[in-house]
């Protein structure tokens, strides 16, 4: 199969709260992929994504989408059902991954540490209070199915937990409350099943939220590779290839870890199948400590789109 000869549609945009970064990953991907040869354009997803699809003839879907109806399973679905093969996780995956206290089910069935949490289904977050926390203060919470760190608060004391749930809980699909882990933030790419290597997040805020991802003005500091011991660095490198395939992920993805040093614990907190890929996004920063251009990681994980549901081959 000559891949050049193929109409590559990058998918970007879309209707989640990322959708502003997802326009700056999928523009990213797109100059890559053009600059390589590959016939490749973009599509902002919308409700009318599936007649676009058919009536552009398209034989592979790059997926640069973040957040919910793209990075949950929803247009993995539909791309299964078109028989349009795409890159990143298949749709249970893609799910799992998203909906926060399903992973930490498979992280603890599979035996990846990860910290202790409480689940709020619904809107049962609005009631709860300090007592309803196993874990105690400070916690931190978060909306189950959210990205980038939207709606996320550290909890210290416990006057401020009523507001954070509340925070928490406008994005729908159910509340966690997770102990607060101090730590170094660690972040680990994930590229064809292997750990291509870690990279510490020093955040210009509190913790690594959408600001200081984002809009930190270059005061988000970033350390490749991660200063940590040869064996510290090897389980936490291992500890992320467990989370990533505890899920059943494909293709690539970043896994986002709390790393203490002074006692060797390395906790996970999260899997991401389709991580940002803007300037400033981890994946690229690491594969480029690798000695992978961006260009050549667009191509990479272009190559590795396929189906993954019933029939695929």
């Amino acid at each position: 199969m000559d891949w050049k000869e193929l109409r590559i549609a990058v998918l970007y945009g879309g209707p989640s709260s990322e959708r502003e970064i997802s326009l700056v990953t999928g523009k990213a991907i797109h100059d890559a992929l053009r600059a390589r040869g590959y016939d490749a354009f973009l599509i902002d997803v919308g409700p009318d994504v599936p007649e676009i699809l058919r009536r552009e003839r398209v034989d592979v879907a790059f997926i640069g989408l973040h957040g919910r109806l793209g990075e949950d399973g929803c247009i993995q679905g539909l791309l299964e059902t078109m028989r349009i093969p795409y890159t990143g996780s298949g749709v249970l995956a893609s799910a799992m991954a998203m909906h926060k206290e399903v992973s930490k089910q498979m992280f603890r069935a599979r035996g990846v540490p990860t910290p202790p949490s409480r689940f709020f289904p619904g809107d049962e977050a609005l009631s709860a209070s300090v007592e309803d926390l196993p874990m105690g203060l400070p916690a931190v919470v978060k909306p189950a199915a959210e990205g980038s760190s939207v709606g996320v608060s550290i909890v210290r004391e416990a006057s401020a937990l009523p507001a954070a749930l509340e925070k928490a809980a406008s994005y729908g699909a159910g509340v966690l409350v997770e102990a607060f882990v101090p730590g170094m933030e660690v972040h680990v790419a994930i590229l064809e099943d292997e750990a291509l290597g870690a990279i510490q997040v020093i955040p210009a805020a509190e913790f690594y939220d959408f600001d200081a991802k984002y809009r930190s003005g270059g005061k988000t500091q970033y350390v490749f590779p991660a200063p940590l011991e040869p064996a510290l660095e090897a389980r936490v490198l291992d500890t992320a290839l467990a989370a990533y395939r505890a899920l059943g992920c494909a293709g690539y993805g970043r896994v986002d870890t709390l790393v203490r040093p002074e006692t060797n614990e390395v906790f996970v907190i999260e899997v991401n199948t389709l991580p940002g890929m803007t300037p400033s996004s981890l994946v690229p920063k690491i594969a480029a400590g690798r000695g992978i251009s961006f260009e050549d990681l667009c191509e990479r994980i272009l190559r590795t789109a396929a189906l993954h549901g019933p029939g695929a081959v």
